[in-house]
C-alpha cells in the first residue's frame, strides 16, 4: 500500500512538472486510450493497463498518432493531451510487452525511464532514449 501511495504521489509530481502548475485538476486514469475494444479498461492507480495487441493490427500504424511499446524493464508512464486543460490519459506503470495506443492528438509523453520503450508517432518509429533516462515526446495534430 506504501509503495502504491509512493507511485502516485510521484506520478503527481511529474504531471505538476509538466504542467508547471502547482495543483493538478484533471483526473489520472489508465486503461486503453483507444476507445477501442482491447480487453476492459484498466483499474484504479494505473498499477496494471490493459492495452490492445489487437488495435495496431485493425487500423494502418501511419494513421495512428501515438503507438507505445514496453520493450524493456516495466516503467512509469504518463500520457496527457497537449491542450488548455491536459487531461492526464495514462499515469501509470506499463510492464514489459505492454501497448498503447492513442487515436487523438496532440499528446505530452513522459516516461520515466524512456529506454524501456518503443514510441512510434504517426507510423514513425522515434529514436531510442538511453536506458535509464528520462524520456520525453511530443505528438502534433497531423498535417493534412
Amino acid at each position: 500500500m506504501a509503495a502504491l501511495a509512493l507511485l502516485v504521489v510521484g506520478a503527481m509530481a511529474l504531471v505538476d512538472a509538466i504542467s508547471g502548475e502547482p495543483d493538478q485538476q484533471g483526473p489520472v486514469t489508465s486503461g486503453t486510450p483507444s476507445g477501442e475494444d482491447g480487453g476492459g479498461g484498466g483499474g484504479g492507480g494505473g498499477a496494471d493497463p490493459s492495452p490492445s495487441r489487437d488495435a495496431t493490427a485493425s487500423v494502418p500504424q501511419s494513421a495512428v498518432p501515438l503507438v507505445i511499446r514496453v520493450t524493456g524493464q516495466p516503467t512509469t508512464v504518463v500520457v496527457r493531451v497537449a491542450d488548455a486543460q491536459g487531461k492526464v490519459l495514462t499515469n501509470g506503470q506499463l510492464g514489459t510487452g505492454d501497448i498503447l495506443q492513442y487515436d487523438e492528438a496532440p499528446l505530452q509523453v513522459v516516461a520515466f525511464n524512456g529506454g524501456s520503450l518503443q514510441v512510434t508517432i504517426y507510423g514513425k518509429e522515434q529514436p531510442r532514449v538511453p536506458n535509464g533516462q528520462r524520456g520525453q515526446w511530443f505528438v502534433g495534430e497531423r498535417s493534412s
